[in-house]
Protein backbone atom coordinates (compact mmCIF):
# COMPACT_ATOMS: atom_id res chain seq x y z
CA UNK A 1 0.00 0.00 0.00
CA UNK A 2 1.17 3.47 -0.83
CA UNK A 3 -0.36 6.77 0.09
CA UNK A 4 0.18 10.50 0.15
CA UNK A 5 -1.16 13.40 2.18
CA UNK A 6 -2.02 16.32 -0.12
CA UNK A 7 -1.83 19.74 1.50
CA UNK A 8 -1.93 23.29 0.19
CA UNK A 9 -0.25 26.59 0.79
CA UNK A 10 -3.71 28.01 1.53
CA UNK A 11 -7.36 27.32 0.92
CA UNK A 12 -8.60 27.41 -2.67
CA UNK A 13 -5.27 26.44 -4.26
CA UNK A 14 -6.49 23.25 -5.97
CA UNK A 15 -5.89 20.44 -3.47
CA UNK A 16 -8.96 18.54 -4.63
CA UNK A 17 -8.02 18.95 -8.30
CA UNK A 18 -4.52 17.58 -7.72
CA UNK A 19 -5.75 14.82 -5.40
CA UNK A 20 -8.21 13.65 -8.05
CA UNK A 21 -5.56 13.89 -10.76
CA UNK A 22 -3.25 11.68 -8.70
CA UNK A 23 -6.04 9.15 -8.26
CA UNK A 24 -6.55 9.07 -12.03
CA UNK A 25 -2.81 8.61 -12.63
CA UNK A 26 -2.48 5.70 -10.22
CA UNK A 27 -5.71 4.13 -11.50
CA UNK A 28 -4.31 4.27 -15.03
CA UNK A 29 -1.47 2.05 -13.78
CA UNK A 30 -4.04 -0.58 -12.88
CA UNK A 31 -4.00 0.12 -9.16
CA UNK A 32 -6.95 0.20 -6.77
CA UNK A 33 -7.24 3.80 -5.60
CA UNK A 34 -9.37 5.69 -3.14
CA UNK A 35 -9.49 9.28 -1.96
CA UNK A 36 -10.04 10.39 1.62
CA UNK A 37 -11.10 13.81 2.93
CA UNK A 38 -10.82 13.48 6.73
CA UNK A 39 -12.46 16.83 7.45
CA UNK A 40 -14.76 18.73 5.09
CA UNK A 41 -16.52 22.00 5.76
CA UNK A 42 -19.43 23.01 3.56
CA UNK A 43 -22.41 20.87 2.56
CA UNK A 44 -24.80 21.44 -0.34
CA UNK A 45 -28.58 21.16 -0.28
CA UNK A 46 -28.29 17.37 -0.58
CA UNK A 47 -26.01 17.19 2.44
CA UNK A 48 -22.92 16.40 0.38
CA UNK A 49 -19.52 18.05 0.15
CA UNK A 50 -18.25 18.76 -3.36
CA UNK A 51 -14.65 17.75 -2.57
CA UNK A 52 -15.74 14.44 -1.06
CA UNK A 53 -17.89 13.67 -4.10
CA UNK A 54 -15.06 14.56 -6.51
CA UNK A 55 -12.63 12.27 -4.70
CA UNK A 56 -15.15 9.43 -4.76
CA UNK A 57 -15.69 9.79 -8.52
CA UNK A 58 -11.93 9.88 -9.20
CA UNK A 59 -11.31 6.64 -7.30
CA UNK A 60 -12.19 3.10 -8.33
CA UNK A 61 -12.80 1.51 -4.93
CA UNK A 62 -16.10 1.68 -3.08
CA UNK A 63 -16.08 2.51 0.63
CA UNK A 64 -18.56 3.93 3.09
CA UNK A 65 -18.62 7.71 3.19
CA UNK A 66 -18.06 7.56 6.96
CA UNK A 67 -14.60 6.13 6.21
CA UNK A 68 -13.81 8.41 3.28
CA UNK A 69 -15.01 11.51 5.15
CA UNK A 70 -15.23 10.98 8.92
CA UNK A 71 -16.13 14.62 9.64
CA UNK A 72 -18.33 16.81 7.46
CA UNK A 73 -19.85 20.09 8.60
CA UNK A 74 -22.46 22.43 7.18
CA UNK A 75 -20.61 25.74 7.29
CA UNK A 76 -17.71 26.42 4.92
CA UNK A 77 -15.50 27.90 7.63
CA UNK A 78 -12.43 26.80 9.60
CA UNK A 79 -12.94 23.15 10.61
CA UNK A 80 -12.70 23.63 14.38
CA UNK A 81 -15.22 26.48 14.21
CA UNK A 82 -17.58 24.50 11.99
CA UNK A 83 -17.33 21.60 14.44
CA UNK A 84 -18.01 23.89 17.40
CA UNK A 85 -21.18 25.15 15.72
CA UNK A 86 -22.46 21.57 15.64
CA UNK A 87 -21.20 20.67 19.14
CA UNK A 88 -18.74 18.17 17.70
CA UNK A 89 -15.09 17.60 18.54
CA UNK A 90 -12.83 16.47 15.70
CA UNK A 91 -10.96 13.49 17.10
CA UNK A 92 -7.81 12.39 15.30
CA UNK A 93 -8.18 8.76 16.37
CA UNK A 94 -11.42 8.43 14.43
CA UNK A 95 -9.60 9.66 11.33
CA UNK A 96 -6.68 7.30 11.91
CA UNK A 97 -9.04 4.36 12.32
CA UNK A 98 -10.89 5.28 9.12
CA UNK A 99 -7.62 5.52 7.22
CA UNK A 100 -6.56 2.12 8.54
CA UNK A 101 -9.79 0.64 7.17
CA UNK A 102 -9.30 2.28 3.76
CA UNK A 103 -5.74 1.05 3.40
CA UNK A 104 -7.06 -2.51 3.57
CA UNK A 105 -9.22 -1.85 0.51
CA UNK A 106 -6.87 -0.07 -1.89
CA UNK A 107 -3.34 -0.06 -3.27
CA UNK A 108 -3.19 3.75 -3.09
CA UNK A 109 -4.89 6.09 -0.63
CA UNK A 110 -4.76 9.82 -1.37
CA UNK A 111 -5.64 11.88 1.71
CA UNK A 112 -6.62 15.50 1.12
CA UNK A 113 -6.09 17.96 3.95
CA UNK A 114 -8.26 20.94 4.84
CA UNK A 115 -7.06 24.46 4.09
CA UNK A 116 -3.37 25.02 4.77
CA UNK A 117 -0.93 22.80 6.63
CA UNK A 118 -1.50 24.05 10.19
CA UNK A 119 -5.26 24.55 10.29
CA UNK A 120 -6.74 23.97 13.78
CA UNK A 121 -8.90 20.84 14.04
CA UNK A 122 -9.76 21.05 17.72
CA UNK A 123 -8.65 23.01 20.78
CA UNK A 124 -5.19 21.44 20.92
CA UNK A 125 -4.47 19.73 17.58
CA UNK A 126 -4.15 20.83 13.98
CA UNK A 127 -3.82 19.30 10.53
CA UNK A 128 -0.04 19.08 10.91
CA UNK A 129 -0.61 16.84 13.95
CA UNK A 130 -2.86 14.70 11.76
CA UNK A 131 -0.13 14.48 9.11
CA UNK A 132 2.31 13.24 11.75
CA UNK A 133 -0.16 10.64 12.98
CA UNK A 134 -0.79 9.39 9.43
CA UNK A 135 2.94 9.31 8.70
CA UNK A 136 2.42 9.72 4.96
CA UNK A 137 4.73 11.56 2.57
CA UNK A 138 3.44 15.03 1.74
CA UNK A 139 2.52 16.48 -1.64
CA UNK A 140 2.29 20.26 -1.51
CA UNK A 141 -0.03 22.15 -3.86
CA UNK A 142 1.16 25.70 -4.47
CA UNK A 143 -1.44 28.18 -5.66
CA UNK A 144 0.50 30.41 -8.05
CA UNK A 145 -0.56 33.88 -6.99
CA UNK A 146 0.88 36.89 -5.24
CA UNK A 147 2.26 35.83 -1.85
CA UNK A 148 2.90 32.23 -2.85
CA UNK A 149 6.65 32.39 -2.25
CA UNK A 150 6.30 33.21 1.43
CA UNK A 151 3.39 30.80 1.95
CA UNK A 152 5.21 27.97 0.21
CA UNK A 153 8.57 28.32 1.89
CA UNK A 154 7.00 28.66 5.34
CA UNK A 155 4.98 25.51 4.68
CA UNK A 156 8.08 23.62 3.51
CA UNK A 157 9.84 24.62 6.73
CA UNK A 158 6.86 23.50 8.81
CA UNK A 159 6.80 20.11 7.07
CA UNK A 160 10.48 19.59 7.82
CA UNK A 161 10.04 20.74 11.42
CA UNK A 162 7.47 17.99 11.91
CA UNK A 163 9.90 15.38 10.62
CA UNK A 164 7.78 14.62 7.57
CA UNK A 165 8.87 13.83 4.02
CA UNK A 166 7.97 16.24 1.23
CA UNK A 167 7.56 13.87 -1.73
CA UNK A 168 6.97 16.66 -4.22
CA UNK A 169 5.11 19.85 -5.03
CA UNK A 170 2.79 21.06 -7.76
CA UNK A 171 2.60 24.59 -9.15
CA UNK A 172 -1.10 25.14 -9.83
CA UNK A 173 -1.87 28.28 -11.82
CA UNK A 174 -5.04 29.43 -10.08
CA UNK A 175 -5.17 32.76 -11.90
CA UNK A 176 -5.29 33.50 -15.62
CA UNK A 177 -2.50 36.05 -15.28
CA UNK A 178 0.27 36.35 -12.71
CA UNK A 179 3.13 38.80 -12.93
CA UNK A 180 6.45 36.95 -13.44
CA UNK A 181 4.90 33.54 -12.86
CA UNK A 182 7.83 31.61 -14.34
CA UNK A 183 10.27 33.58 -12.21
CA UNK A 184 8.27 32.69 -9.11
CA UNK A 185 8.32 29.01 -10.06
CA UNK A 186 12.08 29.19 -10.67
CA UNK A 187 12.59 30.79 -7.25
CA UNK A 188 10.70 27.92 -5.62
CA UNK A 189 12.59 25.27 -7.59
CA UNK A 190 15.85 26.74 -6.34
CA UNK A 191 14.70 26.65 -2.72
CA UNK A 192 12.74 23.38 -2.47
CA UNK A 193 14.74 20.16 -2.43
CA UNK A 194 11.72 18.02 -3.34
CA UNK A 195 10.86 17.50 -7.03
CA UNK A 196 8.40 19.65 -8.94
CA UNK A 197 5.73 17.16 -10.05
CA UNK A 198 4.07 19.45 -12.53
CA UNK A 199 3.00 22.93 -13.58
CA UNK A 200 -0.76 22.98 -14.07
CA UNK A 201 -1.96 25.71 -16.47
CA UNK A 202 -4.93 27.89 -15.58
CA UNK A 203 -8.25 26.30 -16.53
CA UNK A 204 -11.62 28.05 -16.50
CA UNK A 205 -13.18 24.66 -15.80
CA UNK A 206 -10.55 22.53 -14.04
CA UNK A 207 -10.55 18.92 -15.19
CA UNK A 208 -8.69 16.35 -13.12
CA UNK A 209 -8.32 13.84 -15.97
CA UNK A 210 -6.50 16.32 -18.19
CA UNK A 211 -4.37 17.49 -15.26
CA UNK A 212 -3.39 13.88 -14.51
CA UNK A 213 -1.52 13.64 -17.79
CA UNK A 214 0.60 16.64 -16.81
CA UNK A 215 1.77 15.28 -13.45
CA UNK A 216 4.78 13.15 -12.64
CA UNK A 217 4.12 10.51 -10.04
CA UNK A 218 6.04 11.01 -6.79
CA UNK A 219 8.74 8.55 -5.82
CA UNK A 220 6.98 5.41 -4.63
CA UNK A 221 9.87 4.29 -2.46
CA UNK A 222 8.98 7.00 0.06
CA UNK A 223 5.24 6.49 -0.10
CA UNK A 224 4.52 4.43 2.98
CA UNK A 225 4.32 0.73 3.64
Amino acid sequence: MIGFFVIGTDTGVGKTLISCALLHRFAARGQRVIGMKPVAAGRDADGQNDDVVALQLAGNVEADVALRNPFCFASAIAPHLAARQESVTIGLQRIIDSFAALRQLADVVIVEGAGGFIVPLNDTEDSADLAVRLGLPIILVVGMRLGCLNHTLLTVQAIAARGLTLAGWVANCTEAEMAMREDNISALRQRIAAPLLGIVPYQTQPDARSVAAQLKLPCLSDAGD
